[in-house]
């Protein structure tokens, strides 16, 4: 029986399996598509990636991601200096730019503590952050790592660091998403929503 295979192609089906979420079918659909473009287009479409590579790197001040020395909300004198926000990685940043509501800076860490996975807070940005700190323009740290084990252990962690400097520290209250059913949420969610309630 014969056994239809093209190196190259295999080869880029590889690579595109390579990336997050991304299955055996989903990389073989993007490798054939790149195969259907034109030589000027894969040619802008490898350019981006090497460009994307050599000229995106972190921000000297938060930490995120930029093409410049420091990132936009950095450089911004009309963002709230005195309040920053800690997320774990820099799609958290876009996710909290999303709501409009927050006009404070941001620091990102680049993951979160998780002994079993090897990480702990050296690899972590947060020195970076205590230095931040030592100037006394900050006023109050947002502790907005995930809701998990690893992000509760880095908010606590982080927290500790950051209490004997004299600054405010809080964390994200986390409750029943928009649209949920009580009766579906789970018991540390709803505790959450509770501790974190409003007035009305």
């Amino acid at each position: 029986m014969a056994y239809y295979h093209i190196a190259s192609l295999s080869k880029l089906v590889e690579q595109f399996e390579r990336l997050p979420g991304i299955g055996y079918k989903s990389a073989q659909r993007l490798a054939y598509y790149i195969l259907g473009l034109s030589d000027e287009e894969v040619k802008q479409f490898a350019d981006s990636i090497l460009e994307a590579h050599e000229k995106i790197h972190m921000c000297k001040i938060c930490c995120n991601l930029t093409d410049e020395e420091l990132c936009s909300i950095c450089r911004n004198p009309d963002r709230d200096h005195a309040t920053i926000c800690v997320v774990e990685n820099p799609r958290d940043v876009v996710a909290m730019e999303r709501t409009r509501d927050y006009n404070g800076t941001y620091h990102v860490l680049h993951g979160a503590i998780s002994p079993l996975n090897g990480v702990g807070p050296d690899q972590l940005r947060i020195k970076e952050l205590l230095n931040r700190i030592k100037d006394n323009t900050v006023k109050e740290v947002i502790m907005a790592t995930n809701p998990t084990a690893e992000g509760e252990a880095t908010a606590m962690y982080v927290s500790r660091l950051l209490k004997p400097l004299g600054v405010k520290v809080t964390r994200l209250a986390y409750g029943i998403p928009v649209g949920g059913d009580l009766e579906y949420a789970d018991e540390v969610t709803l505790a959450r929503a509770l501790e974190g309630r409003s007035e009305l």
